[in-house]
């Protein structure tokens, strides 16, 4: 992700790529700049030259990437599930499932950072509800209330629906890609027993 950018040497690039590989497999804490220097290629005073500490490398792969990559990509891929018309609101979580996963799969590295380093950083946490949170969380309150228009969601605040339906699908796929990559799931029978405990638990009741 960093090969194309013009304003980074190629001793930087080489620097940023180990330190991002490394921190997705063994996490912030328990990588070493030393081990980042070698995999890169280079002597460790190389890495101070360029970055004050091992945190401000950490937020350099993560800040320009969030700005940059992340943040248009995740408003682009979910912008095209939340741009679309779903006849039920169970339609509209599979294609959101469908899409999450797909983003996952293409940025599962990137993704292991934030999630092990996420809790600990307030650098983090703001970046990510300043250049995707908000957004996105107005565009979802604006599909929940849609189907609630429809009859199909009970009247609940749509925060409240958005959290538990983000938590349910997040938790599956970042077990699936990033945690357990290894475990062997049926995932479209799990993606469907999902939609139906969150549909069931939503869903507006007949009273007859």
């Amino acid at each position: 992700m960093f090969k194309d950018d013009q304003h980074l040497t190629e001793k930087q690039k080489g620097i940023l790529a180990a330190a991002t590989e490394l921190f997705a497999e063994k996490g912030y804490a328990a990588t070493s700049t030393s081990e980042i220097a070698k995999k890169a290629g280079v002597a460790e005073g190389t890495i101070f030259r360029h970055y004050k500490s091992k945190k401000d490398l950490l937020l350099t792969i993560v800040s320009p990437t969030m700005i940059k990559v992340i943040s248009p990509m995740v408003k682009k891929d979910i912008n095209k599930v939340l741009d679309k018309e779903y006849d039920t609101f169970q339609d509209f979580l599979r294609a959101m499932i469908a899409n999450r996963i797909t983003f996952v799969k293409k940025n599962t590295s990137l993704l292991r950072i934030f999630i092990q380093e996420l809790p600990f950083h307030e650098e983090l946490k703001k970046q990510v509800i300043e250049q995707i949170g908000k957004d996105v969380l107005e565009r979802l309150r604006e599909v929940i209330r849609h189907y609630q228009g429809k009859g199909q969601i009970i009247e609940m605040h749509p925060d409240t629906i958005i959290r538990v339906a983000a938590a349910s699908t997040l938790s599956y796929i970042l077990a699936k890609y990033v945690v357990f990559p290894e475990v062997d799931w049926d995932e479209e029978a799990e993606i469907e027993r999902m939609i139906q405990i969150l549909s069931d638990g939503i869903a507006v009741k007949n009273s007859d």
